[in-house]
């Protein structure tokens, strides 16, 4: 106390000091006086009033400890009498067990009572009710059949509250029951006869799958209240929950697959389009299944069951698997084909998915592919080795058909122009073009593939065709006078190879992309080298004829027996005419 004290004397000094530190201050000591008395008065005058307010805080919170421990006190008292109350009523509690079991007994004989009606009539009852299900009355057999088994629901609950142990009684309410089970199934069958045939019945009877789904939605909310009190009571009656829901929806997916899976009529064996048939049928029911499921359907079902989604993905998922299936199988080229055509374009095209009457509730660029990246990659790779195999058959097929012409005694056709000509070029290219139709179906990427591919066995079968014409031509110098017509079929040779550099021109600027031509620009040159000799040998070849036939006739020229009068200069003439009329008939440039 006495520190601070003189603490707060030195602050008194310290602070008068600075009070009068000049002389004209002085005069200011009065005045200095009564302020620093005012400021004195304030502070002490709020010091008393923070210690009486603490003072009464204190005075409060003390009052309100001595009520607490008084309330403490009552109820200490109140616990020791109720302890004194329940020791003493133990006994009593013992003494009501048999008033406990005489009011379950009551509950129990209460719910016999109750039912007692529906207990003696039961045999009537399903009689009955068989009588509306075999009828054909849906809706009144439910309602009877609902009665029965709250009927032995109720007994059977009563007798598990009692003894949950008692199977014997538990069995004996089942057994008298019994026929009501049959009854449940018989109604389940008719339930699922007609939701397998929805999409005919909401066309003719949509009132039938209304009463269908009606008495699906009453089962649900039984199943719901049973799953319920079994979660209170651990009891839920036989034969619950029965999922009707569930099976609903399980049969019209298997609806759905047996309805994908029965659309193939035909086989390969018994017809050759086959997959294309049974393609189109798919894409004709689905497309109509759905159109009757957006517009009719969705009409018979609760909005919560979102019947429309639930089926469309039922169809998906039904013709994914079908795809698969049919990938699965040994396919040939046009099947294949057909297959990847169907899956990537038909599928999602407005001829299907993307028909405008199934919008906006179907998107088909939402759907996912119905074949994996996978197997379309697995077919296409198929598609392109037995392609390969077919064109390389087919060049070879082409030149050994063109080769028997050449033999024949008759002339070559000739063009409108007059040309001489075989039909060779015209069978290739057709081949090609009708191969590179078919891809153009699938994708551009595939059609490039092909034709590049149709460019590459062109390649080799040129270099074929260079080895038959030459064959041809050391044939015929064995014996001249066979093949009979070996200059026309020579010249339809050497035009021909005019028509495969057009029809290779005209091939590649109908299906070759400007960017890829580069590409192709060497084996381009090739093939162009390759048909250059061929026309070049073809022509040498008939020079030689020329020569070999005027050989004679000019080796007499200047002769003793051409002054006697020889007619070689007649048929040398003769003779140069008569080629240069054939000759005539070799297109440009191979003509000069």
């Amino acid at each position: 106390m006495e520190e601070t004290d003189r603490e707060a004397v030195a602050t008194a000094v310290q602070r008068v000091a600075g009070m009068l530190q000049r002389p004209d201050q002085l005069d200011k000591v009065e005045q200095y006086r009564r302020r620093e008395a005012r400021k004195k008065a304030s502070v002490e005058a709020r010091l008393k009033a923070a210690i009486q307010s603490q003072l009464d805080g204190v005075r409060t919170g003390l009052s309100q400890l001595h009520n607490a421990l008084n309330d403490v006190k009552d109820i200490q008292q109140s616990l020791i009498d109720v302890n004194k109350d329940w020791r003493q009523s133990i006994n009593a509690i013992e003494n009501l067990k048999d008033v406990k079991d005489a009011v379950v007994q009551h509950s129990q004989l209460a719910a016999a009572v109750e039912n007692l009606k529906n207990i003696f009539s039961v045999p009537e009852i399903v009689r009955e009710t068989q009588d509306l299900i075999e009828r054909g009355e849906l809706l009144k057999a439910h309602k009877k059949l609902m009665d029965l088994e709250c009927s032995r629901d109720n007994l059977m609950y009563e007798q598990y509250r009692m003894d949950s142990k008692n199977t014997h009684d538990m069995n004996l309410i089942h057994t008298y029951f019994g026929d009501m089970q049959k009854l449940s199934e018989e109604l389940a069958k008719q339930l699922w006869m007609v939701v397998q045939r929805s999409l005919v019945t909401v066309r003719r009877d949509p009132t039938l799958l209304v009463s269908v789904v009606r008495i699906i939605e009453r089962e649900e909310k039984i199943d719901r209240r049973m799953l319920d009190r079994k979660k209170q009571t651990g009891f839920i009656p036989p034969g619950r929950p029965k999922k009707w829901k569930e099976n609903m929806f399980n049969i019209l997916e298997r609806t759905v697959s047996t309805r994908i899976e029965g659309t193939q009529a035909d086989t390969r064996e018994s017809d050759k389009m086959w997959l294309v048939r049974h393609l189109e049928i798919i894409r004709k029911y689905v497309l109509d299944d759905l159109l009757v499921a957006k517009t009719l359907l969705d009409q018979c079902f609760p909005p919560h069951y979102d019947i429309f989604k639930r089926l469309l993905s039922m169809y998906h998922q039904a013709l994914s698997t079908r795809m698969q299936e049919l990938a699965a199988e040994d396919l040939e080229a046009n099947e294949i084909v057909s297959l990847l055509s169907w899956v990537l374009n038909t599928y999602k095209s407005t001829e299907m998915m993307g028909n405008s009457e199934l919008s906006p509730e179907v998107d088909a660029n939402s759907l996912s592919l119905l074949l994996s990246q996978n197997v379309v990659d697995q077919l296409l790779s198929k598609y392109m080795s037995t392609l390969t195999s077919n064109i390389i058959g087919w060049l070879r097929k082409a030149l050994e058909t063109d080769k028997k012409d050449w033999v024949k005694e008759t002339e070559p056709e000739a063009d409108q122009d007059g040309y001489y000509q075989t039909t060779l070029p015209a069978i290739v290219f057709q081949m090609f073009e009708q191969n590179l139709q078919v891809a153009a179906q699938i994708s551009e990427d595939l059609k490039t593939k092909v034709l590049l591919l149709c460019l590459q066995q062109m390649n080799s079968f040129l270099t074929r065709y260079k080895d038959e014409a030459q064959f041809y031509k050391e044939e015929h110098l064995k014996n001249r006078q066979y093949p009979q017509c070996y200059v026309q079929y020579m010249i339809a040779v050497i035009n021909n190879c005019q028509t495969f550099k057009e029809s290779i021109i005209s091939l590649k600027r109908k299906y070759l992309k400007v960017e890829m031509e580069e590409t192709l620009s060497s084996s381009h040159a090739s093939m162009d080298a390759i048909l250059d000799i061929i026309a070049k040998e073809g022509c040498s070849s008939l020079l030689d004829e020329v020569f070999m036939d005027l050989e004679p006739h000019l080796n007499e020229l200047m002769t003793k027996k051409w002054l006697l009068g020889s007619n070689a200069v007649g048929t040398i003439c003769v003779t140069v005419e008569d080629y240069f009329n054939d000759f005539a008939k070799i297109k440009k440039p191979y003509k000069k």
